[in-house]
C-alpha cells in the first residue's frame, strides 16, 4: 500500500483542462429602451442614469441653473451649493430632517455638509436630482460618494458606489481603505469583495501605506485578517490535496480497466495467448493501455520480479492485487493471479484489510459508480 501514488505515475498522460466558455452577462436594464431609442447610446455614455434622457436633462438643468432655489448647502472651504429643499427632502429623509431643523432666513434654509471634497458633495447633490453621474467624477469621489449616500441614506447610490468599485474601482491600493469604509457604512457585499481580494493579493496589500496606517489605527481589525488569511491558506492546501487524491483514484480506476482490458480482449500487440492480433487494429479508447502495456512487459521478463526487489514491479504487484479487491468474480477473471490474491487476502491483517477496503471504496466513489462489469460494489466492500 505505500506510495499509491506512484502506482499509475506513468500510465496515464496528462489531460488537458477544457473550460468551457461562460454564459453572456445579464442585460443592461436600460438595453430594451436603447433598442427602441427611447435612451440613447451616447447619453448612456456619459453616465448613469435611471430615466429618460429628455427628463434627466431636465432635471439637470433645474440643479445647475438652480432656479428658484430655497436651500443652501455650506461645504469645507466656504464653498455653497445650491439646491431646492422639496427636491433634497424627497430624496433623503435624513437631508429632510435637517431641513426641518434649520435655520430659515426668508424662504432660504441652510444646511451644511463638511467632511468630504466640495467637489464631492456637488455630484452627490445633482445625484439626488437627476440620478446622473460622470464617469469622471465616480473615479475620483467614489469613497465620498459612498460615505455620503450611507449618511444621508440614499441606497440606489450606495448599490452604484458598490457596483463601481466591483467593476474596476476597487484596487490593491485603496482595498484597505474601501474594506474599513464598507465596515463602517453597513455594506456587507463590499466589504466580502474587499476580504477576498485582500486574501488573494495579500503580499502585495501587506506592503501598501493604507496597510501600515491600519495597523497602528485598528490593531484587531489586522489581527483578523491574518487569521483569515491564515484559515484560506489552510483550506486551499486542503482543496488542493483532495483534488490530488481524486485524480490518483481516477487514474488507478482508468488502470484497472485497461488491465482487464488487456487480459481480456488484448489490446495491439499484447493481450491473451490464444489472441490473434491484426496489423492494423484501431486506437485504444483505454488511455491507461500504453503504461500498462510496458509494465507489463517489463513484469514478464524482469529478473528480479519478486515483491520488493524492483519498483517497477512492486507496482505491477500492486496493481494485480488492487484488482483482485476489486474483482467481482475471481472464478471467471482472466487477470493472472486474481484468485491467488482472493485467497491471500482471507490471511491479511485487520489494518491492512481495512487500508484496501478504504482504497477500493475511494476508487469507486470517485467515480460515482456502484457496478461495473469486473468491479464488485461498495457495498460489498465495506462489509
Amino acid at each position: 500500500m505505500e506510495n499509491i501514488e506512484g502506482i499509475c505515475g506513468d500510465l496515464i498522460p496528462a489531460k488537458e483542462n477544457i473550460v468551457p466558455t461562460p454564459p453572456p452577462l445579464p442585460g443592461s436594464a436600460f438595453s430594451g429602451h436603447l433598442q427602441k431609442g427611447l435612451v440613447s447610446s451616447e447619453s448612456l455614455q456619459r453616465g448613469y442614469s435611471c430615466v429618460y434622457t429628455a427628463t434627466r436633462d431636465l432635471w439637470d438643468s433645474l440643479f445647475d441653473e438652480a432656479h428658484r432655489a430655497d436651500a443652501s448647502i455650506h461645504t469645507d472651504h466656504g464653498g455653497i451649493v445650491y439646491a431646492h429643499a422639496y427636491i433634497l427632502g424627497m430624496a433623503s429623509p435624513v437631508i429632510k430632517g435637517m431641513l426641518k431643523q434649520s435655520k430659515k432666513s426668508g424662504w432660504n434654509r441652510s444646511i451644511s455638509i463638511r467632511g468630504v471634497p466640495p467637489d464631492a458633495v456637488r455630484v452627490f447633490v445633482r445625484y439626488l436630482y437627476s440620478c446622473r453621474y460622470e464617469k469622471e467624477e465616480m473615479e475620483e469621489f467614489v469613497l465620498p460618494l459612498l460615505v455620503l449616500s450611507h449618511v444621508y441614506v440614499v441606497p440606489q447610490l450606495k448599490r452604484e458606489c458598490e457596483r463601481q468599485l466591483d467593476r474596476g474601482l476597487l484596487t490593491i491600493e485603496n482595498v484597505v481603505d474601501v474594506f474599513q469604509l464598507a465596515l463602517l457604512c453597513d455594506a456587507p457585499r463590499l466589504s466580502l469583495m474587499c476580504h477576498r481580494m485582500m486574501i488573494k493579493n495579500f503580499k502585495a496589500i501587506s506592503s501598501t501605506e493604507a496597510w501600515q496606517a491600519m495597523q497602528q489605527s485598528h490593531p484587531v481589525l489586522e489581527k483578523e485578517l491574518l487569521e483569515s488569511v491564515i484559515d484560506e491558506e489552510n483550506r486551499q492546501k486542503k482543496r488542493i490535496k483532495k483534488i490530488n487524491e481524486r485524480k490518483i483514484y481516477s487514474e488507478l480506476f482508468e488502470a484497472m480497466e485497461a488491465l482487464v482490458h488487456i487480459c481480456r480482449d488484448g489490446c495491439r500487440t499484447i493481450g491473451p495467448h490464444d489472441k490473434d492480433f491484426k496489423v492494423n487494429q484501431p486506437p485504444c479508447k483505454y488511455a491507461a493501455c500504453k503504461g500498462l502495456e510496458l509494465l507489463i512487459r517489463h513484469f514478464a521478463g524482469c529478473k528480479l520480479r519478486a515483491p520488493g526487489g524492483c519498483t517497477q514491479c512492486k507496482r505491477m504487484w500492486q496493481l494485480l492485487e488492487l484488482h483482485s479487491h476489486l474483482c467481482a468474480d475471481s472464478d471467471l477473471c482472466e487477470v493472472p493471479l486474481c484468485r491467488n490474491f482472493k485467497d491471500r487476502t482471507r490471511n491479511q491483517g485487520r489494518k491492512d484489510e481495512i487500508k484496501w477496503k478504504l482504497l477500493v471504496k475511494n476508487i469507486l466513489r470517485t467515480k460515482g459508480i456502484a457496478r461495473a462489469p469486473f468491479f464488485s460494489t461498495i457495498e460489498t466492500v465495506s462489509k
